[in-house]
């Protein structure tokens, strides 16, 4: 059951969308497109929700400013960690120059976008796979969008999936996806064990865990 209302927060309307579950407690989070999600049992009421809306105000602030700072960046261009004004001239390839991407049109961008996600990223799984000395198998790759993950490994079919929109970022940003994901063919968790075989072919990852949960 679902159920919806207005709330006000400097100034601003965001859409609250409550989910009714077994809960004994009452849950809050904020979704990408800024929506406010509660999660919490049939006897909270709608002024109780508010109520806890209102205590949670600085928490919903923070997070708010976080989604609102990823939405201007997403409706930017950029490629390996640089930001780019697109110019449609009529070429009929894909030229970059200084901070510039010139194309005929975003057709076009997208589809020299999606061949070079590609060739980055197999460049940089096979980089990385290089720099393991455990001996484990080298992985199929697999490019997708994904909303909540920037990586996934399947050691069933033994395979690796990347998140497109990495390659936005930095290329040590997608070393870090790639290297963690490599790491789970060797521990299949998250353990202590893990994170060391992580530090060990990136001493520093936490820089690009911050800068991913930016």
């Amino acid at each position: 059951m679902i159920k919806t209302f207005e709330y006000k927060l400097d100034g601003e309307k965001y859409t609250v969308e409550v989910v009714i579950k077994n809960n004994k407690n009452t849950y809050i989070k904020v979704k990408e497109d800024g929506t406010i999600y509660v999660t919490t049992n049939m006897f909270t009421t709608k002024r109780m929700i508010k109520n806890l809306l209102d205590k949670e105000q600085d928490f919903l602030r923070k997070v708010l400013i976080k989604v609102k700072r990823r939405q201007e960046k997403d409706a930017e261009f950029y490629y390996l960690g640089k930001k780019y004004d697109i110019i449609i001239v009529p070429f009929n390839k894909v030229e970059i120059e200084d901070d510039k991407i010139y194309a005929k049109d975003e057709i076009t961008i997208e589809k020299w976008l999606k061949k070079r996600t590609k060739e980055v990223f197999e460049e940089r799984l096979e980089y990385c796979y290089k720099l393991f000395e455990e001996n484990i198998p080298f992985p199929k790759l697999k490019i997708r969008k994904m909303k909540t993950r920037w990586g996934v490994c399947n050691r069933r079919d033994t395979s690796v999936t990347i998140n497109s929109k990495l390659i936005r970022y930095d290329l040590y940003i997608i070393d870090y996806v790639i290297i963690h994901e490599l790491s789970h063919l060797v521990h299949f968790d998250h353990s202590k064990n893990f994170w060391k075989t992580v530090e060990k072919y990136m001493p520093e990852y936490k820089k690009a865990v911050k800068t991913l949960k930016e």
